[in-house]
């Protein structure tokens, strides 16, 4: 089956504004729920850009990646990120941030296993997994907008 690429699709700012706020205002309490929690931005990223390479997203992973380059990331961790488990090059925490993360964004493949969990439970607190939870069921609708309406990155 090929794909057309001059199919126009639909701008869903335009056509739903109230939706796309309301999108919008889910992602900004999410951000402050993570604020809270005193979950680091960095890590926010890493979940940001880990969930958007599992969906293939690529307007979401050139906007994150560039954020986290802002923010200090190095190039060498982004450039491994979909390989985490074989580096020696992220964190306990960030580990455990990103096995939930993948399983939240591939839930259809067998639910959030109580061991990746628990992993987590190891290093956050309630909070924090809390808004880990939200910052990936967030970039996962993102990811979804984008790719169904086919946003593409800017040069």
């Amino acid at each position: 089956m090929s794909e057309s690429p001059s199919l126009s699709r639909v701008a869903l700012k335009k056509i739903t504004p109230d939706v796309s706020v309301a999108m919008g205002s889910l992602h900004a309490a999410a951000v402050s729920a993570a604020q809270d929690a005193k979950v680091e931005p960095e890590l926010l990223e890493l979940v940001r850009i880990r969930a958007s390479q599992i969906n293939g997203c690529a307007f979401c992973l050139d906007l994150h990646t560039k954020d986290a380059r802002a923010q200090g990331e190095t190039e060498q961790r982004l450039y491994t990120l979909n390989a985490w488990r074989e580096t020696p090059f992220f964190t306990e925490r960030e580990r455990a941030a990103l096995a939930l993360t993948e399983a939240v964004t591939l839930v259809h493949d067998g639910r959030v296993p109580d061991a990746v969990y628990a992993e987590a439970a190891e290093v956050f607190d309630e909070n924090q997994i809390a808004a880990l939870i939200w910052a990936a069921t967030v970039i996962n609708a993102y990811n979804r907008i984008a790719i169904a309406t086919r946003m593409v990155p800017k040069n």
